[in-house]
């Protein structure tokens, strides 16, 4: 079975902002390459959603899967599909506040 991923509009800002944070400091090539990694990253979720870390002290069904030790991917399976609730950065702090309003 195949999972449709589905991002999060507040997933989809956080990469665009972490895009131009980087875009800033380096250069776009480089910022375009490394959110492109963190897509490619989230897709391939479709084949094998139940990975990465299942953090139950958060919210339920919430799991977290990491990218090139910078990036965390918090994501929910629902059903057929994978939710992607946030792309955090650099160690943000992952609490049930942050996430409330996008379940």
């Amino acid at each position: 079975m195949e999972y449709r991923i589905v991002f999060h509009p507040s997933a989809e800002a956080e990469l665009e902002q972490l895009y131009d944070d980087i875009a800033e400091r380096a250069s776009p090539e480089i910022a375009w390459n490394f959110v492109v990694g963190i897509r490619d990253h989230c897709l391939g979720l479709s084949t094998f959603p139940q990975r990465g870390t299942e953090r139950l002290e958060i919210m339920p069904g919430l799991r977290i899967i990491g990218y090139r030790r910078a990036v965390s991917i918090v994501f929910a399976v629902e059903g057929g599909r994978v939710l992607i609730l946030g792309i955090f950065y650099a160690g943000r702090n992952i609490t049930p506040e942050l996430l409330e309003e996008r379940l």
